[in-house]
């Protein structure tokens, strides 16, 4: 008895062991991504609720992470974040307060 008694242990631990070493088959799943457009359609006219970059929560007209070609004319303001290579008006690793909303949609849109 002592011996079945030691076996059922050690069947025990090690299964709780490796239960322990496995993501639950009943964990949660990863939040579902976003159905719209991540991107602006070509072609919206920048200002617009149209002009947005979902990913980057900032117009798709002045996303520099998107089109790195606009990143010159930024420095050339003197609005760029050199530390994290975005502009200093879209860093909000520096400004945590900063809030870009994206345009309301117009009547007809």
């Amino acid at each position: 008895m002592p011996n079945l008694r030691r076996a059922l242990v050690a069947v025990f631990l090690s299964s709780a062991l490796f239960a322990c070493t496995k993501e639950s088959p009943s964990a949660p799943a990863a939040p579902a991504q976003s159905a719209g457009p991540v991107h602006a359609a070509p072609g919206a006219t920048p200002g617009s609720h149209e002009d947005w970059c979902e990913e980057h929560q900032v117009p798709e007209s002045l996303c520099t992470r998107c089109n790195p070609s606009l990143s010159a004319a930024f420095r050339a303001t003197g609005d760029w974040c050199e530390e994290h290579g975005l502009p200093e008006s879209q860093c909000r690793i520096c400004h945590p307060d900063l809030v870009i909303t994206r345009p309301p949609r117009t009547q007809g849109e």
